[in-house]
């Protein structure tokens, strides 16, 4: 019988997680708010900087896993990556305009982009065909747990001392705590060195893949244009009208969602193939790029935001083991060059969301559900 349980290096890992997403989350969920409300950034820059971020988050994946397979070595790269989130941190304790605020957004996910692939190749090195959508779906409930401490530390620190940018700097000194504990965690942990491979340009590499890659990559590339900043969702609950502590608490209930589906999602796709599982996740994003086009209520964007948290358990780790299962050699370098490529365009997709978003906030959302559908409609092409 095959293995099935998680492997304690994966729980060990997805400890790094929680306490970065403490971290990350801690500032994400307020920053939005922050660079808008607080300094006064219109929706069109908010959204070229989303945008610009999105795609520094993806910039460096592809060089970070050709590098780790080269050299056959995980545990390096991904200290790197997280270790340069922690410094680009520092320097949002002393942001006080709008263009530094921009500055940090975009240079702290190079720190992401350079450990994702990576540290999924690490994960991906201890597990078993027949237990990696398992062992993904508690990584990620691992490192989302941290993203519902994160906000709830933020809640609480805005409703204490108030909605001052001096609260604001506050939170962002104390969100370094849990950053830096995270890259001592790493130094504990045990390289899971592999085979080095050799050398091989961009070209060859994509030629030698599978067509069902291919296929894959090039249906999430056109469904990225759909995938715009998060920040945009936590806009639209703002102007709904919840208050700013409350769109905190808002998106702490989007991440317990993502957490509480995440390893039963895992299992799912172990059973039933992670194909199927990819195109709920299509049909979830749809639906709810819809529904946020006619939401004018509180209940409707609470069921939206929870729609999202299962969409986003899929995206974010379902999808890495479909690649896994497809790619079987070349691991790191699959998967840097999907989130390369998604990365590439997230940055247009938020570009015309905030454009969109100046003219009428549903254009937004309708453009979303277009390119989802033409997405899902590539990804059914036959193999």
């Amino acid at each position: 019988m095959k293995k099935s349980k998680v492997d304690k290096n994966i729980i060990f890992l997805g400890l790094v997680s929680f306490l970065t997403d403490i971290s990350s989350e801690m500032i994400f969920s307020v920053f939005s708010v922050f660079f808008t409300v607080i300094l006064g950034a219109s929706t069109i820059l908010l959204g070229l900087v989303e945008g610009l971020a999105d795609f520094s988050a993806s910039s460096l994946n592809y060089v970070s896993g050709y590098l780790s397979d080269k050299y056959g070595k995980r545990k390096p790269f991904t200290i790197m990556g997280y270790g340069f989130s922690v410094l680009a941190k520092f320097f949002l304790v002393i942001v006080n305009s709008v263009w530094l605020a921009s500055a940090f957004r975009v240079f702290e996910r190079l720190g992401k982009s350079f450990r994702g692939p990576p540290r999924d190749a690490w994960i991906s090195s201890f597990t078993t065909s027949a237990n990696r959508g398992l062992s993904f779906g508690v990584h990620k409930a691992l490192d989302k747990a941290g993203a519902i401490v994160g906000p709830l530390i933020a809640f609480f620190i805005i409703r204490s001392l108030g909605e001052s940018y001096s609260t604001f700097k506050l939170l962002f000194l104390i969100a370094l705590v849990p950053a830096a504990a995270s890259v001592l965690v790493l130094f504990l942990l045990k390289d899971r060195s592999v085979k080095p491979t050799k050398r091989e340009n961009t070209f060859l590499m994509f030629k030698g893949t599978s067509k069902e890659y291919k296929n894959y990559l090039l249906s999430s590339a056109v469904f990225s244009l759909a995938y715009f900043s998060f920040s945009f969702l936590l806009l639209k609950a703002y102007l709904v009208g919840f208050m700013i502590k409350d769109v905190i608490l808002l998106y702490l209930f989007f991440n317990l969602v993502f957490v509480i589906v995440s390893v039963p999602i895992g299992k799912l796709g172990d059973i039933i193939g992670r194909r199927k599982i990819i195109i709920l996740s299509f049909l979830i994003y749809l639906l709810m790029s819809i529904g946020f086009i006619f939401a004018r209520y509180k209940w409707e964007v609470i069921v939206l935001f929870g729609l999202f948290g299962i969409f986003f358990a899929i995206d974010e780790a379902q999808s890495k083991a479909y690649i896994l299962d497809l790619e079987k050699k070349r691991k790191a370098t699959a998967l840097g060059m999907y989130a390369y490529v998604t990365g590439m365009v997230y940055l247009p997709a938020s570009i015309i969301a905030g454009l969109l978003w100046k003219i009428n906030p549903a254009y937004a959302f309708m453009f979303a559900s277009l390119a989802t559908l033409i997405g899902l409609g590539l990804f059914f092409r036959k193999k």
